[in-house]
């Protein structure tokens, strides 16, 4: 670590290692011929000269670090390992850096911008004249791509290591299948992305950070993990989370039946944006659906609630419903989609469900499936990844974030040594290293790139101390919105139904020492989750309020 700039020293050069090991650095394997070649040739040279059987395909020495995904934590990993002078090429899949951010831009997050930046990619970011802005204002999430991801994607130390409109396939060993174990580590890994003009490229690569997310790959309508019957047919008529309604596809739901299915907070988001576009807009009716028995947890503790805008904000759907602006079905499971094609019902969808009393049939025009996500692991079927069968998170992570023990508040700080596979050179960041599990923080994956890099480095001190500044105020995943935010509010209480209502106050921590999880002791940092663009600005964050449900039959959707 340099003292002066507290930046991380960059690693030796790979080609400073030529030689070491006799055989211009090629593995102990080759015969003596191979050995006795000229020590000023390139190992990877060498390996090709010599035909070593070993090592056929060279190795990853002096390959680049794949990053693929250009959202938050895909940024923040190629900030750090421009620091610290790694070769790296970040892959998107979006036209543009932060795509799927963009996707939900006209969603406010509840983090302010102080906990929605990454260091290393403020200091790439402030020699350019770049400013953070308000520390405590709360960025939607186009401003974030606007006033933050883009700015930094066109630093020089990334803008030309930025592959956009490239879609990963799969990743795997070059020149191995997934079986193959002898010289397996001495082969780079191998990525296969689309071009944006339908080229196949294969790129080699001495490491693999799979910060690519789930949006997208959204949770099925239908019951025990799986598509109901009919759901493929009737695609056109469902959207995914978090619909703009009040936006951009105010059009598409303006006049119409809608039905809502989730019981997360993308589920009330798109329930609080369309009992407000139905106040104006005449016709315009709602229906939500949930499978449990109760959707207490959603409407959280009113006026006892020791966050105010969560209780504000659960008292306002909750109001909607006992009004008759939502027409709420509970305990309603989806055995089957039709689309209806006679005459009067054209363009509309019949959605069947098993009930405690029986069939029941909910007509609808839109479906919003607000179901959660899942992770793509299909391109990872060549790569030994060790996952949790439950949260399909990596395996020493998984128990740090099972949804039915923890929220994002007692989930421990945790880096590269938690996040390593039996695949060297393989990691899953950002939220697609939770799996299903709904408890990631931004601040969070900024950490774990963080580390990783650190080791890729060769800087394992720094990998193995986690660095997260945890403010003592017990937010966590269900601190919807900031008291500031409510009309008359005093910005004071925002403890969580305790007296620990304290001034955040940064505490660092590391891995041998990690935080415990209660509501006045050290907790994560403030989430980074996000609410509709109503005209005050309020909304429920995404995800679980605590994990799952404390009530019973927790499994709705």
């Amino acid at each position: 670590m340099n003292d002066e700039t507290g930046r991380p020293e960059p690693a030796a050069s790979p080609d400073a290692r030529v030689g070491e090991s006799g055989c211009c650095g090629v593995s102990a394997c080759c015969t003596d011929a191979e050995q006795a070649l000229d020590p000023g040739v390139t190992v990877q040279r060498a390996k090709v000269d010599a035909g070593c059987g070993c090592v056929q395909e060279g190795s990853p020495d002096g390959l680049p670090v794949v990053v693929i995904g250009a959202g938050p934590v895909g940024l923040a990993a190629a900030a750090h390992l421009a620091e610290r002078d790694q070769d790296f090429v970040v892959l998107e899949a979006g036209g543009e850096v932060g795509a799927a951010v963009s996707e939900w831009g006209h969603v406010r997050l509840f983090s302010p911008w102080r906990y929605d930046t990454d260091a290393a990619a403020r200091r790439l970011l402030e020699p350019t004249g770049w400013r953070l802005p308000d520390p405590e204002a709360l960025p939607t999430g186009a401003e974030l791509v606007r006033d933050y991801l883009a700015p930094l994607a066109a630093v020089p130390a990334l803008a030309d290591r930025i592959r956009t409109g490239t879609r990963v396939v799969a990743v795997t060993r070059q020149g191995v299948d997934v079986t193959r174990t002898v010289g397996r580590e001495e082969r780079p890994l191998l990525v296969r992305a689309i071009g944006p003009d339908g080229a196949v490229d294969d790129i080699a690569a001495r490491a693999v950070i799979d910060a690519s997310g789930t949006w997208g790959r959204g949770n099925p309508l239908g019951h025990s993990g799986l598509p109901a019957p009919g759901e493929d047919r009737a695609a056109a008529h469902i959207t995914g989370p978090l619909p703009d309604v009040l936006g951009r596809d105010r059009a598409r739901f303006t006049g119409r039946h809608t039905l809502v299915v989730g019981m997360g907070h993308s589920a009330a988001n798109t329930l609080l944006a369309l009992a407000e576009l139905a106040k104006n807009e005449q016709g315009t009716r709602i229906t939500w659906a949930v499978r449990g028995a109760s959707a207490a947890r959603l409407y959280g503790g009113g006026d006892a609630d020791g966050l105010p805008a969560r209780g504000a904000l659960g008292t306002r759907l909750k109001a909607a419903v006992d009004n008759g602006e939502i027409d709420l079905v509970r305990g309603f499971t989806i055995t089957g989609l039709a689309v209806r094609d006679d005459r009067a019902s054209a363009g509309s969808v019949q959605v069947t469900g098993q009930t405690p009393d029986g069939p029941r049939v909910l007509p609808a025009d839109i479906v919003v499936a607000a179901t959660g996500f899942r992770p793509d692991l299909d391109m990872l079927r060549e790569v030994r990844a060790e996952l949790d069968p439950a949260t399909e998170a990596p395996a020493k992570l998984a128990p740090m974030i099972d949804p039915n023990f923890h929220s994002c508040g007692t989930v421990p700080p945790h880096g590269e040594r938690d996040l390593a596979h039996p695949e060297p050179g393989f990691y899953l960041a950002g939220m697609k290293s939770y799996g299903r599990a709904p408890t990631f923080l931004m601040a969070t994956g900024y950490e774990q790139v963080r580390s990783i890099v650190a080791a890729l480095a060769g800087d394992r001190e720094a990998a193995d101390t986690v660095q997260l500044d945890l403010p003592e105020t017990g937010v966590c995943s269900s601190s919807l919105v900031t008291e500031n935010l409510l009309p008359g509010a005093t910005g004071q209480d925002d403890g969580c139904g305790t007296s620990c209502a304290t001034e955040a106050t940064p505490a660092p921590a590391t891995q041998a020492e990690p935080v415990g999880g209660s509501c006045c002791g050290p907790t994560a940092p403030e989430p980074v989750s996000i609410g509709i663009g109503a005209p005050a600005g309020l909304g429920f964050a995404t995800g679980r309020v605590h994990g799952h449900s404390g009530e019973a039959g927790h499994d709705d959707a």
